[in-house]
């Protein structure tokens, strides 16, 4: 199958809205799983979700941190004015010297109410511990999807970070209508998020819990860390009549070269947790490949239908010989981690290079998302997602998950 050929219209389903998570349950690891292999369903809780992984296998986590992307302004007319950063402004080196620059900042954002912001330098005053910050936004250019955002604020000795932490709101996604409160603090960031940029959780790994953890030790279980910093384009719907036609979001990612090996090691028992770690595994095979066909590339992506085009889907390049690959290639352009965007679109007709399982939730009709679950399982979505609706399972962010075996499904 030709992914770009592929309607959306084939991968929809009702979502009543009394079906999405609204909120999260009172304890982390207490949601239903749905367990899926070779065609047969399974329910359990999730905390039991050890009992269903293979004593060898190797979790990969996506360790990326939301940030306080939502931040409301008002104009000198108290016309409210709310920016929502997506991403940094332009090229860069790394996430960490974004969020801790200092004084000023650009990112790419998406602004409600711009028809009635102008000219108009918007102002706001925070504070950070007991000190009075001022926090100035200005409209420098519109994009075709959003708009370059200035930020400036004096005292200028904190960092970006430090400033959206104060003067920000939790993103909630678009379909949890209410304001954030509390609790949102907390439980829309996973117990081990580590590096701020994300804008959107990776919410398989909103299950896990220390208990989880405990348990997963015990059973010899390992787990590693990978950073890809979620877009609020996970939410993007898929519009176009086939998929040529749709772009699909492309996102940061940050890989260290331990825990390449680490996966390089445990080819043949890897479980991604969530569809970023996901695409980061499976991106790190084809740029594992672009370092093998390019020998002497400084930088290395991974663009929406490369990995569908002969150059790079004829080589048949084994796994561990592309991870190889790439740390080579870490290791010769002096690099200590892989830092890239990639757009990669997995959808059905995808072989799978990397991952053999996949912890997610249930996602939204009609999305990406949901393709990249189509080529996990097959058809077999439609059979799982119509057991999940007929079952009591909660959708989406804060919803139940699921427990899929990579190409056990009917095709």
């Amino acid at each position: 199958m030709d992914p770009k050929h592929i309607s959306i219209n084939e991968y929809d389903y009702d979502l009543p809205e009394s079906r999405i998570a609204m909120r999260p349950l009172e304890e982390r690891d207490a949601s239903k799983l749905l367990i899926y292999k070779a065609g047969n369903i399974t329910e359990d809780v999730f905390s039991a979700i050890d009992q269903y992984l293979p004593g060898n296998t190797l979790l990969v986590f996506n360790d990326t941190k939301v940030i306080h992307a939502r931040i409301r302004f008002a104009k000198t007319t108290g016309t409210p004015i709310e920016i929502f950063c997506l991403e940094p402004h332009g090229r860069i080196k790394d996430y960490s010297h974004v969020m801790n620059a200092k004084g000023v900042a650009q990112w790419n954002c998406l602004v409600g109410g711009a028809a009635k912001w102008k000219a108009e330098t918007l102002e706001k005053e925070i504070y950070i511990g007991e000190e009075k910050v001022l926090l100035k936004a200005e409209k420098k250019e519109r994009l075709s999807d959003a708009f370059i955002i200035q930020f400036c604020w004096t005292p200028a000795t904190y960092s970006f970070a430090e400033i959206i932490e104060a003067a920000g709101n939790v993103p909630l996604p678009p379909y949890i209508k209410r304001d954030t409160d509390w609790e949102d603090e907390s439980r829309y960031q996973t117990i081990f998020a580590r590096a701020e940029g994300s804008v959107a959780a990776p919410t398989a790994g909103l299950h896990f819990s220390g208990s989880i953890f405990k348990k997963l030790t015990e059973k010899s279980i390992q787990k590693t860390f990978v950073t890809l910093h979620v877009g609020a384009g996970t939410f993007k719907p898929v519009k176009a009549d086939t998929m040529a036609d749709h772009e699909m979001h492309s996102e940061y990612m940050e890989v260290n070269a331990e825990a390449i090996e680490k996966i390089k090691d445990r080819l043949g028992n890897i479980a991604a947790v969530g569809t970023t770690s996901l695409r980061s595994m499976e991106s790190l095979y084809w740029l594992g490949v672009k370092a093998i066909l390019h020998k002497d590339a400084e930088e290395l992506s991974l663009q929406q239908w490369e990995v569908y085009e002969e150059r790079l889907a004829a080589t048949n390049i084994p796994a561990e010989e592309a991870l190889a690959a790439l740390l080579d290639w870490l290791k010769k352009t002096g690099k200590a981690n892989i830092f890239t965007k990639t757009q990669i679109l997995i959808a059905p007709g995808y072989q799978f290079r990397i991952a053999n399982m996949l912890i997610t939730n249930f996602h939204q009709p009609r999305s990406t998302l949901l393709l990249l679950v189509a080529a996990a399982i097959g058809d077999d979505w439609k059979k799982m997602y119509d057991h999940a609706m007929k079952n009591g399972f909660r959708f989406l962010s804060y919803g139940d998950g699921n427990l899929l075996f990579i190409g056990s499904g009917k095709w």
